[in-house]
């Protein structure tokens, strides 16, 4: 690469006056000499074999005006010398574009910079042999850049490049210091530059990996930036990586052609200064954990140990893996990461302008059809189209399937919720799924989270490694899906629809039979439900109520009949208007016109539906028994039989009122013939009332 060197003469200038001041007289050079060692450190080289295309490029450096780096290394001054073999300088060569041999540095330009190569290999003021070197002290060469020792495994140096250099043949010994044979041309920072030319830019482009992030530099304005002088570190997301983040960002954004107003292109701008290391070379070896500022003010990455490596952390859950290193070039070096550095602010404008909200992910999602039509039934679309934030837990098709199925017969679909009542019912439950706040999965912790729908929480439970939700139900919800982000929060998709106890309250009351319905379908009171029909009270026992009705069973009406005698098998004969008039109060007498359930039970006179007429509740042990105008009570065999207009208790006998029992007695009495026939010590008298016809 000839045509990229740009030398100025005088550089060389101040880097020989460096090498000149560098080897003032040092007092002590000779205390490292061995008295019989008289050749100096050229003289070594020269006569060492494998250093003979170091020798010739000394002599070449040398042929430009001002140098003397021969005379410098020949003279009296002391200095350590890192000498690469002629098989290193050949490989050098290989890998310089126009440069096949010393030959080919025939500018003075070029030769300005074999001058620097040589120089780099040079410390000056000391004779440092092999036990005087420690793992990684770094010596500070006459060329001004730094070389780093490192002792893992041998004496190995490291320049500039990711390929140490590693001595070969040590301490050997000269009259004006000691020469460390290396295997190796030692290449600094500032000759990489001008031997390569290529910026970070150049190398974004010649790398077939990188080409969306090209397209993104281009697109940013930023090809100037990064083609400056730096130096910068640049963690470069790959093809992949910038792939990924389109993936994220939805159906909008097909490819980086769609960042295509100011806002985006400053999101995109942003986004990529968050990937650079500003006025740094962070090679691979200079990795350190920790914060790094980024060129993004006011951002910074997480250098991660991971393993033998490290991984970048960014405001994200996810770190970004290294996966190319130490791609250097003029201004600085490159890694290859397999993700998008994202931070917060980007993180927020993101979720702020450019994903759908939690109605459109809703919309958009073919599981939550049902959730779609309820959001629009109740009205809430406009609301949770909002900012927010806000976290919905959404209710899956079958979750709301599922709902339907318990609701019952009249709830085939989310249209069936048609009156204001259920509507507003609708949207409770709706509203007791959405958090006024933006939880992540990994925000979910266990205890009460407080919902939209006001004085209502659920509860997130840990459940083995996950957390399940609870509601007002005896039934979790199982989490299906989650971090579903949106503009405006964030959803996470469940198994069961969350029932607040509004709702409990109002499945069960749907579930509830009233009264009539419960004597009905209830075999043991098949005899009541006969006798109410009969008293034509089906329809006020079905009212609104409340009631609480004392219900006797079959045999209850069975014993009634006994009582009652002969005439009375069935309650069909009860057929006059009397009789039916009759029944009607004895049916009242076990009504009473409120709710009154087992535990709201206490002693005392219980006025009932049959006027002027009252039970009476008797403590009898630990229950009680309910008191008629009898002298038999009744025991009470089944409590709490809710109903949607009350509650009903079962008792194993018939209440009868004082009119009741005035009925009976007068079926009980007999005329006076009945008595005179009834009885044996009358006979004579009966026989005579028969015979004369009385």
């Amino acid at each position: 690469m000839k045509n990229f060197l740009k030398w100025q003469g005088y550089l060389f200038l101040a880097l020989f006056t460096l090498l000149v001041i560098s080897c003032e007289d040092d007092d002590e050079s000779n205390s490292l000499q061995d008295d019989e060692v008289t050749a100096t450190i050229v003289e070594t080289a020269k006569n060492t074999e494998a250093l003979g295309a170091l020798v010739d490029a000394l002599t070449k450096a040398d042929e430009n005006e001002g140098s003397d780096l021969v005379g410098a290394l020949d003279g009296n001054n002391t200095f350590t010398v890192f000498a690469p073999t002629n098989d290193a300088f050949n490989t050098l060569f290989e890998e310089l574009d126009d440069f096949n041999s010393l030959d080919d540095f025939d500018t003075p330009e070029e030769r300005d910079l074999l001058a620097l190569i040589l120089q780099y290999h040079v410390i000056g003021g000391e004779a440092l042999e092999s036990d005087d070197l420690s793992d990684e002290e770094m010596l500070t060469t006459l060329q001004g850049e730094n070389l780093t020792i490192s002792l893992e495994g041998g004496i190995f140096i490291q320049d500039a490049t990711p390929i140490d250099a590693e001595v070969i043949l040590p301490d050997n010994l000269a009259s004006n210091g000691v020469v460390h044979i290396i295997n190796k041309v030692l290449l600094p920072m500032a000759v990489i530059e001008m031997i390569n030319g290529e910026t970070l830019v150049d190398v974004v482009i010649a790398t077939e990996t990188l080409s969306l992030l090209e397209e993104a530099v281009i697109k940013a304005d930023l090809v100037e930036t990064l083609s400056s002088e730096g130096p910068f570190t640049v963690f470069a997301p790959t093809d992949e990586a910038f792939a990924a983040l389109l993936e994220m960002l939805g159906d909008d954004y097909n490819d980086l052609d769609d960042f295509d107003t100011p806002e985006e292109i400053a999101l995109l701008t942003n986004i990529l200064l968050y990937h650079v290391i500003p006025n740094e070379t962070i090679l691979e070896a200079d990795l350190e954990e920790g914060s790094v500022p980024t060129a993004f003010t006011d951002n910074s990455l997480q250098l991660i140990a991971s393993d033998d490596t490290f991984v970048i952390g960014d405001d994200t859950d996810v770190d970004a893996n290294i996966i190319g290193t130490d791609i250097t070039a003029s201004n600085g070096v490159a890694h290859t990461i397999d993700k998008v550095l994202l931070p917060q602010s980007v993180l927020d404008a993101i979720n702020a302008g450019m994903l759908m909200d939690l109605v459109e992910i809703v919309v958009g999602t073919e599981s939550l059809s049902l959730l779609e039509d309820a959001v629009i039934a109740a009205g809430l679309a406009q609301t949770l189209s909002g900012d927010g934030p806000f976290t919905v837990f959404a209710p899956t098709d079958e979750a709301f399937v599922a709902l339907l199925d318990i609701l019952g017969d009249d709830y085939n679909s989310l249209a069936d919720f048609d009156t204001q009542e259920e509507l507003d019912l609708l949207t409770n439950i709706l509203l007791y799924h959405v958090v006024p706040q933006r939880v992540l999965e990994a925000d979910l912790q266990p205890g009460s989270v407080p919902t939209a729908f006001a004085d209502n929480s659920i509860e997130v439970i840990a459940s083995n490694d996950t957390f399940v939700i609870g509601d007002a139900s005896d039934t979790d919800a199982n989490i299906t899906d989650t971090d579903i982000i949106a503009s405006n929060g964030v959803a996470h998709t469940i198994d069961k629809v969350l029932l607040p106890q509004a709702a409990i309250d109002f499945v069960t009351q749907l579930q509830l039979k009233n009264l009539v319905e419960i004597v009905v379908a209830t075999d043991d009171l098949s005899a009541l439900e006969e006798a109410v029909i009969a008293a034509g009270l089906a329809q006020t026992l079905s009212g609104d109520g409340p009631f609480t009705v004392f219900a006797p069973t079959n045999d209850a009406f069975v014993a009634l009949l006994d009582i009652l005698g002969d005439d009375y098998n069935s309650l069909a004969d009860f057929d006059t208007q009397e009789e039916l008039d009759l029944l009607t109060n004895i049916l009242l007498y076990h009504v009473v016109p409120q709710r009154v359930l087992e535990a709201d039970l206490q002693p005392g006179s219980v006025p009932t539906a049959f006027t002027d007429n009252s039970i009476e509740v008797i403590a009898s042990n630990d229950t009680f028994v309910i008191g008629d105008a009898s002298d038999t009570d009744a025991n009470i065999t089944d409590t709490d039989i809710i109903a949607t207009n009350g509650v009903a208790h079962t008792i194993d006998k018939v209440l009868l009122p004082q009119a009741a029992i005035d009925f009976v007695t007068q079926l009980q009495l007999k005329n006076l013939v009945e008595i005179v026939v009834a009885t044996d010590d009358l006979s004579a008298l009966e026989e005579a009332v028969i015979a004369a016809g009385l």
